[in-house]
């Protein structure tokens, strides 16, 4: 997958997560999505916390999943997510896959848009605080 900035992680589906067929339940794979969009967003340095404290809220917009292949109880998978876009609102894309096969189990995608808290006014561009944290990715990925 591909991406201004990646990051991945491994879990097992654990049994609270599967319905009684011992497959995984499908609205917790939005779940899966916002625990690596979290490890994301810390890596860049602009975690929910610091979006608060610059004053501003990144609520979710738009969400979008295809569930390819199901997942069941105690399967090892990574979890993979990419920003892709950040210059007018923030798209990051997801992947789901197999630990061991690599065979991809569900996709998809969040859409989120910058609000002046204070003001609680769509941002059409990505505040400069944001900008700030993106810069240095885009110089790397051009050198």
């Amino acid at each position: 997958m591909k991406g201004l900035l990646l990051t991945e992680m491994e879990m097992v589906i654990p049994f609270h997560d599967v319905d009684s067929m011992g497959i995984t339940w499908h609205g917790n794979y939005l779940r899966y999505f916002e625990v690596v969009r979290c490890q994301l967003l810390d890596k860049l340095g602009y975690n929910y916390r610091t979006m608060l404290e610059s004053g501003y809220a990144w609520p979710i917009v738009d969400v979008q999943i295809k569930y390819v292949k199901s997942s069941t109880f105690d399967q090892k998978v990574k979890v993979i997510a990419a920003i892709v876009e950040w210059e007018n609102r923030l798209r990051i894309n997801y992947q789901i896959v197999d630990a061991q096969t690599n065979a991809r189990i569900t996709k998809g995608y969040t859409i989120q848009a910058a609000v002046e808290i204070a003001t609680q006014e769509l941002c059409f561009v990505t505040p400069e605080v944001f900008q700030q944290k993106i810069r240095p990715l885009l110089d790397e990925s051009q050198a």
